[in-house]
């Protein structure tokens, strides 16, 4: 994809119109996520009813969340529309963190517009899935059975701000391989340098699955730490791949240039 008519390369544009384009992106952005809104409110008990789901099979029958503030029923499918939004809305927001990132490509790599897109949108969809399916049921199960002896009182607001940390977070660190593919694309990470800091980015998975992941329990964050450490092995794969791409362009214009 080109800049665009109108559109200036990264080394006419001046620093407030770097500025100026980000506030664009961010306004269409925000004006997305606006129309994405109203269904997710429309249908905002029903999105609430299946994000309850995980802790509420765990719970006697007939059992529902508690609030103890009156707005706090209001501000929960508030929220839950936003996050209906974001997911839904989420490949026209991917698009314009490309149409941001693009003029400091080169020609040939704005044709990846289709596939950034796409690999944003599917890995992002993937770990929010992984994180409902799998991450969030065992971590109220845990909860739920280690307070057995006890009454439990859910409220709406604790609920959603540990599902929001768990699905949004884990929904982001699946989005390590495409990350990785662009940065491998820049010249800036290689397959390389990745197995020689192999060490250092278990470390660094183990230290973000304990943080994302609101159980001290070891079994919990492995659940999140070893799909992480798949992502990553995966992501050497791709800059292996990107890395060959690269070193056979750069030898075609060097046997063209001699």
């Amino acid at each position: 994809m080109g800049l665009g008519k109108g559109r200036k390369s990264p080394d006419e544009m001046t620093f407030l119109e770097h500025l100026e384009d980000l506030r664009k992106r961010l306004f269409y952005s925000f004006v997305a996520l606006a129309v994405g809104f109203v269904p997710g409110w429309i249908f905002s008990k029903q999105i609430y009813a299946i994000l309850a789901r995980p802790v509420t099979q765990y719970l006697p029958a007939g059992t529902k969340l508690a609030f103890t503030t009156l707005t706090a029923p209001f501000m929960l499918y508030m929220k839950v529309a936003f996050m209906a939004s974001l997911f839904v809305m989420s490949p026209f927001v991917f698009l314009q963190v490309w149409y941001f990132i693009a003029p400091g490509l080169f020609q040939k790599e704005k044709k990846y517009v289709i596939p950034f897109v796409l690999m944003t949108t599917f890995f992002f969809s993937l770990g929010a899935a992984f994180g409902y399916f799998i991450v969030f049921p065992w971590a109220c199960r845990f909860f739920l059975t280690l307070a057995k002896d006890f009454q439990p009182v859910i409220t709406v607001d604790d609920y959603f701000g540990f599902a929001l940390r768990v699905l949004l977070g884990i929904a982001l660190i699946f989005e390590l391989p495409t990350l990785i593919f662009f940065l491998a694309k820049m010249g800036l990470v290689t397959a390389r340098w990745m197995i020689r800091n192999f060490k250092y980015a278990v470390l660094a998975v183990f230290v973000i699955a304990a943080v994302i992941t609101p159980t001290p329990d070891v079994i919990t964050q492995s659940i999140v730490a070893v799909p992480m450490l798949g992502l990553y092995g995966l992501s050497i794969l791709i800059a292996l791949v990107v890395g060959r791409g690269r070193e056979k362009a750069r030898r075609a214009g060097t046997e063209q240039a001699g």
